[in-house]
């Protein structure tokens, strides 16, 4: 097939997915070559409440980029069902903060409005039970024809595995946490 025989797409489904680091990074990534290619962008983050560098760096761009960048942090932090969460933040309000987390990312998504919608850590919600699958298959076929979105976290749900253009797993190979050294701020958070 001739490189002229190709096809562009109008918006594309990318998933960063697995147990290796490097998921937000590539949003982050992602978000700066969208950005600098002069499209209005909105990344809407599920999990990390605390500040990390990332946010920082998001902060800091935002003055710059104006109405061409949204970013909404609203998670409650990390959880699972088995273990309450580290923070003291109930089930009710892990739910309650990832379903509206959710309606912003849904929001903008259908909207129109945005060339691209990042949903940084959504997979970790479904996973836990925060948001449903099916919630998850809807913001993917409901988007805006023109809207490219990025979806990222562990587990990413196989049965929508599909409905993705790019899926690329993230696999550890090794990291130094395994030999009991805490993450470094700027490389790991």
């Amino acid at each position: 097939m001739a490189f002229e025989d190709y096809k562009t797409k109008d918006s594309v489904v990318v998933v960063y997915t697995g147990e290796g680091k490097g998921k937000t990074s590539a949003s982050v990534g992602l978000l700066a070559r969208a950005l600098g290619n002069g499209w209005k962008v909105a990344y809407v983050q599920f999990i990390k409440h605390w500040n990390v560098s990332e946010h920082d760096f998001i902060n800091k761009i935002e003055p710059i980029f104006k109405d061409k960048l949204l970013f909404h942090k609203g998670g409650k932090g990390f959880y699972d069902a088995r273990a309450l969460s580290a923070e003291n933040v109930s089930e009710a309000q892990h739910k309650k903060a990832a379903r509206h987390t959710f309606k912003v990312a849904l929001d903008a998504a259908t909207s129109g409005e945005y060339d691209l919608v990042i949903c940084d850590e959504i997979s970790n919600a479904v996973y836990h039970g925060l948001i449903t699958e099916t919630a998850m298959k809807k913001l993917i076929k409901s988007k805006s024809p023109k809207t490219s979105l990025c979806l990222t976290g562990r587990n990413f749900p196989r049965d929508l595995l599909p409905l993705a253009d790019i899926a690329t797993n993230m696999m550890k190979i090794k990291h130094h946490f395994d030999d009991k050294f805490l993450a470094n701020k700027g490389i790991d958070f």
